[in-house]
């Protein structure tokens, strides 16, 4: 539908607006071939390309800022903020004043001198300064199809006696022809890495108790992130800490911190890609939960330099924080141990640990380690963009009210680069231009500048927020964040409740001052609050920080833990309280009760008297038989009270219980006083369970066959 609508336009414009003139100039400024050119003051002054390469983890960055401290005059640039923070912190820790340039933040030398070194994100380059060293990291992305252009424009246009690269080793047969392009000298170091890093036995699996402290688990959406960490802590009883591009850098920080420190609790991980670059983490063990992303079209395979870069973050030999504090002993005084380069003689005594990988599948382990062993495409094309200036002056020739997006569409297709550059996508900038089209007022330039904006549309409210911020640089209001629409500082007063859709929230407002203050670097006359900004922001990633940690699932499970020991404190001193009022109730009774033993006691003899003079009666009554069967005495034989043998409860086989009868007369059994009646205890569970048996010894069952047969015998007697 977007291509109808830009194809249709076009026709529109050529047919009402265009001279075979206006064809023939445009196709002319659209001539990109030769990107060197658009540096002149650069290419005055011959340079010194020095390229240092080797893989993850193999120091390589280090020799390049060892030279930047010691020109005193230098920029360093890096794809993330947090690259370029973690610098700005390490060189000011020596005393080096450092300033920091990125999008959204400015920050001088915390002594208030005027600094003559940079740390910055790779777009922020200052290319009318000169240097005597400059740093561009992660020289790899000058082929990536979004950004590489920002790395290509740093390296054509910074003014700097000495380029130190760092990256990749397949960026340097590009950089070589580049360096021929541009008339620099260019030389190669290549390091190898400090640690191992070798494949695990087997696959993991889904066994969560075979984590050990420093596992880093890796997935590629927030869904699967805040899933597996919430299993991990149910399973494990161990806090999680997670890192993805969704969170502000000041939170992914805070959460590698946690994970850094061996005493806060965290023993695990849970990231997206995210850790590839700009964390320093120490990593035991990477676990793949999956080789597969979205590309935002499809489902994905990740390519062989993306599995590296994620499976070398494991075996971390150093981290940022024990950088900064090397560096902090080094300005005392101390050793110098900023860092631990490749071959050399100071590196400290303790022994590197070697990075394990792994998968939960077989065919994801299988392929890591195919990807391990495999080495990356050569990158063939650095990205590139037109300068605004080309930009500006490419929409001229268009009539007003040209969808600014078809203009940039437009100079994209008809021109022409060279083999070893490549267009950058457009994808970004021409979605902004889309969602600020309806705004009146602003200028060719205007836009140019929005489209640069680090905005994200994750929701609706992202799109109203952006519109808000045009339509007061259109008006030229005064911009007061309070008063930009689609921030929701509204959930700021809701009670945290953990949930993703909290979350999310905190997220959004957070990318919507983050928007406010980049714009505010650009639009100073519009948009004014910008401490205010910066205080929002503060505010939103400490709740960011405090949902994470407060509603860990192992926080909730220790609450609920902690609640559970108050209650059984609580039963406890009931149940000893009552324990208490029952002893003291035995103790009365047994003082009321001492009088009544004496009279049950005399009752007792009473009944055995008149029990005696019962069975003489009974007696006195009987015949012969009846004599015999009382107690099997022989004729003659002096007549004595009957004994009765306690015999084993025998279990019927539908499981009732079978009592026998005494062995009195037939009729006398009825008779015999309750006082008589047996009080031998039966197990109520025997009763209740009809699988428990008694033993019978054989000298019982003997016994009850003998007693058969003289009942049987005798009965024989009496029919006879």
């Amino acid at each position: 539908m977007k291509n109808i609508e830009l194809s249709f336009v076009g026709h529109v414009a050529s047919q009402r607006a265009f001279s075979q003139n206006d064809f023939y100039n445009q196709k002319a400024m659209a001539d990109l071939r030769y990107p060197i050119e658009w540096y002149p003051r650069t290419r005055a002054t011959p340079r010194k390309i020095i390229c240092h390469v080797g893989p993850t983890n193999s120091g390589k960055t280090y020799h390049a800022l060892k030279r930047l401290e010691e020109s005193g005059n230098g920029v360093y640039a890096g794809p993330l903020r947090l690259l370029a923070h973690e610098v700005y912190t390490r060189l000011n820790a020596k005393s080096l004043n450092c300033n920091l340039v990125t999008g959204e933040e400015r920050r001088s030398p915390p002594a208030g001198d005027a600094g003559l070194l940079y740390a910055c994100t790779v777009e922020m380059v200052p290319l009318n300064h000169e240097f005597e060293v400059a740093v561009l990291d992660e020289i790899q992305m000058i082929g990536d199809a979004h950004r590489g252009w920002a790395w290509t424009q740093a390296l054509l246009g910074v003014q700097a006696k000495e380029i130190h690269v760092c990256g990749e080793e397949r960026t340097v047969p590009l950089l070589r022809e580049i360096a021929a392009m541009t008339g620099d000298s260019f030389e190669v170091n290549t390091y190898k890495r400090l640690t191992t890093l070798s494949m695990d036995t087997a696959p993991f699996g889904t066994d969560w108790s075979k984590l050990e402290k420093g596992d880093c688990i890796v997935t590629f959406t927030v869904k699967d992130i805040h899933l597996l960490r919430t299993r991990i802590e149910k399973q494990t009883k161990k806090k999680v800490a997670i890192v993805y591009g969704g969170l502000p850098p000041e939170t992914r920080a805070a959460q590698a911190r946690l994970f850094n420190d061996p005493d806060s609790g965290y023993d695990f991980l849970v990231a997206s890609d995210a850790i590839g670059m700009g964390l320093n983490l120490s990593i035991k063990r990477i676990i793949f939960e999956t080789t597969t992303k979205f590309n935002g079209v499809d489902m994905v395979p990740l390519t062989i330099p993306e599995t590296k870069q994620i499976a070398g973050r494991a075996g971390r030999y150093r981290t940022a924080a024990q950088d900064n504090e090397a560096a902090r002993k080094e300005k005392e005084g101390g050793a110098n141990t900023s860092a631990t380069p490749k071959n050399d003689s100071k590196a400290p005594k303790e022994e590197p640990s070697g990075g394990i990988v792994t998968a939960f599948r077989y065919q994801d382990f299988k392929r890591i380690a195919k990807c391990l062993q495999t080495d990356a495409e050569i990158i063939r094309a650095a990205g590139l963009f037109p300068p605004s200036s080309i930009i500006e002056r490419f929409a001229n020739y268009f009539p007003p009210g040209t969808p600014f997006s078809y203009i940039m569409v437009r100079l994209h297709d008809i021109s022409r680069v060279h083999t070893r550059f490549r267009l950058c996508s457009l994808k970004d900038q021409l979605t902004i231009a889309d969602v600020i089209h309806g705004v009146e007022g602003l200028s060719i330039s205007d836009r140019i500048t929005f489209t640069a904006a680090p905005a994200n549309f994750k929701s609706p409210s992202d799109r109203t927020a952006l519109i808000s911020m045009a339509e007061f640089v259109a008006q030229q209001k005064d911009g007061s964040l309070l008063n930009i629409k689609g921030l929701p500082f509204d959930i700021l007063d809701q009670e945290p409740d953990g949930s993703r859709e909290y979350l999310f929230g905190l997220e959004q407002l957070h990318r919507g001052i983050i928007l406010y203050l980049w714009l505010s670097y650009r639009f100073a006359g519009v948009f004014t609050t910008r401490n205010l900004a910066f205080h929002a922001k503060a505010v939103v990633e400490q709740a960011i920080e405090d949902t994470l940690v407060r509603f860990s699932t192992v926080a909730e499970y220790e609450r609920r833990l902690q609640a559970k020991e108050a209650r059984a404190q609580a039963r406890e001193k009931t149940r000893q309280e009552f324990k208490e009022r029952l002893q003291a109730r035995k103790e009365e009774d047994a003082r009321r009760g001492s009088e009544q033993l004496q009279e049950e006691g005399e009752g007792e003899e009473e009944e055995e008297r008149e029990e005696e003079d019962y069975g003489r009666e009974i007696l006195d009554g009987a015949d012969e038989g009846s004599v015999d069967i009382l107690d099997g005495a022989e004729e003659g034989a002096d007549i004595r009270p009957v004994k009765h043998e306690e015999q084993p409860v025998p279990i019927a086989a539908d499981g009732a219980v079978e009592v026998k009868e005494l062995d009195l007369k037939e009729g006398e059994n009825e008779k015999r006083p309750e006082a008589e009646e047996d009080e031998t205890e039966v197990d109520a569970s025997a009763l209740d369970n009809p699988l428990v048996e008694f033993d019978e010894t054989e000298e019982d069952q003997v016994r009850e066959e003998k007693e058969d047969g003289e009942q049987k015998e005798e009965k024989e007697a009496k029919g006879q």
